[in-house]
């Protein structure tokens, strides 16, 4: 995609400072106005403050939700375009931040080209590879663990108890990467 900037206004959150810093320049070298934040509280400041037109949201931003945030965001700039950029996804959480409002949905790591033309796409991408194995088991119960999170909007004591499960448990199988199948 050969895309033209115009000097737009960008909101990226994030709590890993490296990254934030490394792809800020990165996007800074494109010619897009960044504006940067760890927090949601901070992101939604700098939303108040700078209407950008696009965003990068992390899903998890600390102990915060990014879902919750494109929610925050959509309300405020019922056209900002928000990409949600996660080293932990699901297809629970592709899903809500899709219908939440979210334009595109990338796993880490991504580059920045990938992450430039998802901001722009305005359409899906039929060519996309279908799996014919099924996920493994390890994948399995990632996904449902996902998805019993979002129906209980990420509290995780109401998810581990709708799952029979102990909350610290829980919380330990949150702390690890998902499986790619």
């Amino acid at each position: 995609m050969n895309i033209q900037f115009a000097n737009e206004s960008l909101l990226l959150v994030d709590d890993d400072d490296v990254f934030r810093e490394t792809l800020t320049r990165a996007l800074q070298r494109h010619n897009i106005n960044v504006h940067s934040a760890a927090t949601n509280s901070q992101a939604l400041e700098h939303a108040k403050n700078y209407n950008p037109e696009m965003g990068i949201i992390d899903l998890c931003i600390g102990d915060e939700s990014g879902l919750q945030l494109i929610e925050q965001l959509i309300q405020h700039n019922p056209d900002v375009r928000l990409v949600v950029l996660t080293g932990f996804a699901s297809i629970a959480t592709a899903v809500e931040a899709i219908k939440l409002g979210a334009k595109h949905y990338l796993t880490k790591p991504a580059t920045v080209n990938e992450i430039i033309d998802a901001l722009y796409s305005e359409t899906g991408n039929a060519a996309i590879p279908v799996s014919t194995q099924p996920m493994s088991v390890k994948k399995l119960e990632w996904e449902h663990i996902q998805k019993v999170l979002a129906e209980h909007q990420g509290n995780i004591s109401a998810a581990s108890r709708a799952m029979g499960m102990h909350r610290r448990t829980l919380q330990r199988k949150l702390q690890k990467k998902p499986v790619k199948n």
